[in-house]
């Protein structure tokens, strides 16, 4: 199959734009349509439904767009494996990311990867919702959980840990808890499934805690909004350090129980689908961020 027309068709539905695909990769539009065509005609089916106005991806197409990626992807890294090619990553790459994550950790130093790259273009996805990388064709996601999923393959970008922390308005107000037991006469902002909750100090002991005991007036399943009614009083909350380490040193937020933290493994990995390869482009962007962010978690200075 002709990876050049592959390439092309990618493009294509990335852009949902035939032109503009093929001025990419130096083509006339005439030319671009018709090498597309060419492709439909060899594959038996329409990839992309085209109008006057616009392009849209047919239910054959969706379907058949990651194993092109795929396919173009084994071309790269074969090429690559035998020192062939020009040696510099070009494509899109897709990486989705918890949205609270990126805003404070990834966006500050994305123009510094894209500058490094310039054939490069990044396709993000941030949202606290996690993707289903294989469905979703993602080269690459950044999980904050344990790595369980045989699917995936992953390395390790740095260590987490979910500490408690609440307002100095609040304490204020409320008094500060001296043992998890006595967060049960506290209000609590808790995530949206209000599951119990395993506290562990520095000594091993496990205490665990049941949301549906506490006060939860707030429950919010973003991050960042959650850190936001932290500082506005609203309660004590669970945060990741990474979210929170900045107003804990600057004084706006308190850890609540600083002995104690959230057992629950918490690490952040990025992973890919263990069926894929491991392209070039792939490989830049995960190296970046481990020495950009892995090398010196900058919130474990900051807590």
């Amino acid at each position: 199959m002709d990876t050049d027309s592959l390439r092309l068709f990618v493009m294509a539905a990335e852009r949902l734009n035939i032109s503009a695909a093929g001025r990419v990769l130096g083509l006339a539009p005439a030319v671009a349509s018709a090498r597309l065509a060419k492709l439909e005609q060899a594959l038996g089916v329409e990839l992309l439904h085209r109008t006057t106005r616009k392009v849209a991806l047919s239910l054959e197409g969706t379907e058949f767009l990651p194993y092109a990626r795929e396919m173009l992807a084994q071309e790269e890294a074969a090429l690559a494996a035998l020192g062939q090619g020009d040696g510099a990553a070009t494509g899109t790459l897709r990486f989705a990311a918890p949205s609270s994550f990126a805003q404070l950790h990834i966006m500050p130093i994305l123009s510094e990867f894209t500058e490094r790259h310039p054939g490069l273009t990044l396709d993000l996805r941030l949202s606290d919702t996690r993707f289903d990388l294989i469905e979703g064709s993602f080269d690459l996601a950044l999980r904050n959980a344990p790595l369980a999923d045989s699917s995936l393959k992953g390395r390790k970008l740095a260590d987490d840990a979910r500490v408690l922390c609440a307002a100095p308005e609040y304490l204020a107000r409320h008094g500060t808890p001296d043992h998890p037991g006595e967060l049960e006469a506290h209000r609590l902002i808790s995530w949206a499934d209000l599951a119990e909750r395993r506290l562990i100090d520095g000594a091993g002991t496990v205490w665990t805690l049941d949301p549906r005991r506490c006060e939860c007036r707030m429950v919010i399943d973003d991050g960042t909004s959650q850190r936001i009614a932290t500082l506005a009083g609203a309660g004590i909350s669970f945060n990741s350090l990474w979210s929170v380490a900045h107003e804990i040193a600057a004084g706006r937020l308190v850890r609540v129980l600083p002995d104690w933290q959230l057992d629950d493994r918490s690490v952040l990995w990025l992973v890919y689908p263990r069926s894929n390869v491991l392209t070039p482009k792939t490989r830049l962007f995960m190296d970046f961020l481990l020495e950009r962010i892995g090398r010196a978690p900058s919130w474990l200075d900051r807590s």
